[in-house]
């Protein structure tokens, strides 16, 4: 069945389209999440990554009440689509899922990517090549196409700029070939980068809350990690599209 998929959905926005998401480009899932509802289950979370993926998982389960959803955290850090001969995601993530079921599996990969590799051939390949897309490509999709296996409905978190001018472009140009590729398997592409990043779209270490306008610290010392409140600040709107895409097809499953 073709399904209409927004390719990225911005971090800041305050119209995401959940409702139809959950009709529209959800259909893997829904079965699973209503089964999960209609047995009273907790709605599990599955959040995959490297550090970034750490803290994605600390945001979202300090915004997702405990009394209705179980975030799971199968994330570790130093760990990447570019790293391969340390460790293969694709196998390490289905040992660790077994044969269990997921209701929704979140995931944000990048920044130990921005280097090159030595491809399934044996040959090296640059950073953004062909051979490097191309075999990164495989890779995502495999990864991608594992999750779903496991009937999850699938988001990926992108990155936010890097303080660092030169690692700033490389994790740019690799947020924009995840994002493609996900438009591709239709998987929405949460953008971080306009919400964590000044009016004029850099990087900033603190920005006004929204909410309170406070000056706020939103990044690590280290000019790549978000701060503790970051990764709540680059997750409110994806805890927000979760819960709405929950309540959706809970209202689809009983006719309200």
């Amino acid at each position: 069945m073709a399904r209409s998929c927004p390719a990225v959905l911005a971090a800041g926005s305050a119209t995401a389209p959940e409702v139809a998401g959950a009709r529209q480009c959800a259909a893997p899932a829904q079965q699973q999440l209503r089964k999960t509802l209609a047995q009273g289950r907790p709605v599990r979370i599955a959040v995959f990554g490297d550090s970034y993926g750490d803290g994605v998982w600390s945001g979202l389960q300090r915004q997702l009440p405990k009394q209705g959803y179980e975030v799971l955290k199968y994330s570790e850090v130093a760990t990447g689509f570019t790293r391969y001969k340390r460790l293969n995601l694709e196998t390490r993530a289905s040992e660790r899922l077994g044969g269990e079921p997921i209701d929704i599996a979140v995931i944000s990969f990048g920044a130990n990517d921005a280097q090159g590799i030595i491809t399934d051939k044996g040959e090296y390949a640059p950073l953004m090549s062909p051979k490097w897309q191309a075999q990164i490509g495989e890779r995502l999709d495999r990864y991608v196409a594992m999750l779903r296996r496991h009937n999850a409905m699938v988001y990926w978190v992108g990155l936010p700029r890097m303080r660092d001018g030169a690692l700033d472009r490389d994790i740019g140009a690799i947020n924009d070939f995840y994002a493609a590729r996900m438009a591709k398997l239709e998987v929405p592409f949460i953008d971080t980068r306009p919400i964590a990043s000044d009016g004029k779209g850099q990087y900033s270490a603190y920005l006004a809350d929204p909410k309170t306008g406070k000056r706020t610290l939103i990044r690590e010392g280290d000019g790549i990690h978000m701060s503790m409140t970051g990764y709540v600040w680059i997750t409110r709107s994806l805890s927000e599209r979760i819960r709405n895409y929950v309540e959706a097809t809970r209202a689809a499953g009983t006719g309200k």
